[in-house]
């Protein structure tokens, strides 16, 4: 698949992402006197101001960050099919083995077939269980089949857009399909010119979408397959009346593919207006947070939070870690502040162009750092399969909130830790 996008193009301006304002950085080295702080350092117990419209927290019990992680012993799938088995183009199977994929997850073996049969789908499935190939590869050879069709996938974050995006190059690639990747933080313009070629894939995030639908830039009734995918997340951000105004712009003849690691009163209703009598297929095991054991940090005041986080970051059992705060101004702070002492650390927020954010990311991936530290809405989206630590340095706003936190660990099998920072 030929990418042409723009998601590397840097720019200026912050994002709409996240609501609180920017402060331009400060010195820290001796710091005595911070408006987060009534006790007098930039790390004490006291409760961050409400500046910028941010959200009120919801008191959260701190018996609800502890819990040890529930490891089971759980049969190894075995699939039904095999990839050869699948009615796909040869050029799709030869990227398939390419990657070292040898046989299809429990979402695969079940999805594949049923797309390939021009049925509607909802698949209900744990994250990092390969729902992205389950969709792309029977979605790349409807397009390699059939000339006319063009397919969008919309995706909650930048982040997993651009994943999405380069799983699919992976598996189109020497096809000859052009694509687009529509997200905040690129060049509108150079979106704008790669449209102008008339892609047949295109990813994006709901509200770039909704940009070039209004400056008709984006005409949708030419596209007849749609993917949703983590359409719970998109919803909990606040989506569905721009995912409403897509949907009902997409070519009537279309096929429809949702899917999700939850099923909610919400999301079905979402569902059976825009999909023809979908099949459900559901991979889910277990709730997001029992792989991953949880833990509390009571902190005093003074250096003693950044010194216990300090402390956690040596042990030798931490990996790859993220840790969340709570503005970016905080993000900053922390991490120059980690990064004095000696840890490899880089930050993503709001204010991060596209191209610094996944740079960061794959600087994490590739192991040139081993700490992320993020704001909550930066964070959503990421996809790092190995991280084995989500450290909370600021409590989260709401308990939804926490799970979508420590859902960055614990992935695929594996079992992960979360330390949630309070104040005695």
């Amino acid at each position: 698949m030929q990418s042409r996008n723009s998601y590397q193009s840097s720019s200026r301006r912050g994002s709409s992402d996240e609501r609180s304002s920017y402060a331009p950085r400060q010195p820290y080295a001796g710091q005595r006197r911070d408006r987060y702080s009534p006790q007098g350092s930039g790390y004490g117990g006291g409760r961050p101001s409400p500046r910028g419209g941010a959200r009120a927290k919801q008191f959260i019990h701190p018996s609800r960050f502890i819990q040890a992680a529930t490891v089971t012993e759980k049969a190894e799938y075995v699939p039904v099919h095999s990839f050869a088995d699948f009615d796909v183009h040869r050029k799709i199977l030869d990227n398939i083995a390419l990657k070292g994929f040898e046989k299809p997850s429990a979402i695969q073996d079940q999805t594949i077939p049923l797309v390939l049969q021009g049925k509607d789908v909802v698949g209900i499935a744990n994250t990092g269980t390969g729902k992205t190939a389950a969709f792309a590869i029977p979605m790349i050879h409807d397009l390699i089949t059939h000339m006319d069709h063009r397919a969008i996938i919309i995706a909650p974050t930048r982040e997993l857009a651009q994943q999405i995006m380069d799983e699919c190059f992976s598996f189109g690639k020497g096809c000859g399909l052009r694509s687009a990747l529509l997200i905040g933080g690129s060049s509108m313009g150079l979106q704008r010119r790669d449209l102008r070629y008339n892609p047949r894939v295109v990813i994006g995030t709901p509200g770039r979408i909704k940009d070039h639908i209004q400056q008709g830039t984006l005409p949708l009734s030419l596209f007849n397959f749609v993917v949703l995918d983590e359409v719970d997340r998109m919803l909990d951000m606040g989506f569905i009346n721009d995912i409403t105004g897509i949907l009902s712009r997409v070519s009537p003849q279309r096929q429809s593919l949702f899917f999700s690691a939850t099923m909610e009163p919400r999301i079905a209703n979402l569902i059976k207006q825009f999909s023809n009598e979908p099949t459900t297929v559901s991979t889910k095991e277990g709730s997001t947070v029992d792989s991953v054991s949880q833990d509390v940090v009571y902190y005093s005041g003074g250096n003693d939070k950044l010194d216990k986080l300090h402390d956690v970051l040596i042990a030798g059992d931490c990996g790859k870690t993220i840790i969340f705060d709570e503005t970016k101004r905080s993000v900053e702070r922390l991490g120059r502040e980690l990064s004095a002492r000696g840890f490899k650390v880089d930050e993503i927020h709001g204010d991060k162009s596209q191209a610094q954010r996944s740079r960061a990311l794959q600087r994490l991936k590739s192991d040139e750092i081993n700490i992320l530290v993020a704001t909550d809405v930066a964070a959503r989206g990421i996809d790092v399969s190995d991280i084995t630590h989500v450290i909370n340095f600021s409590t989260p706003n709401s308990y939804d909130d926490y799970v979508h936190r420590i859902g960055r660990t614990g992935r695929a099998g594996k079992t992960g830790i979360a330390l949630t920072f309070l104040p005695r």
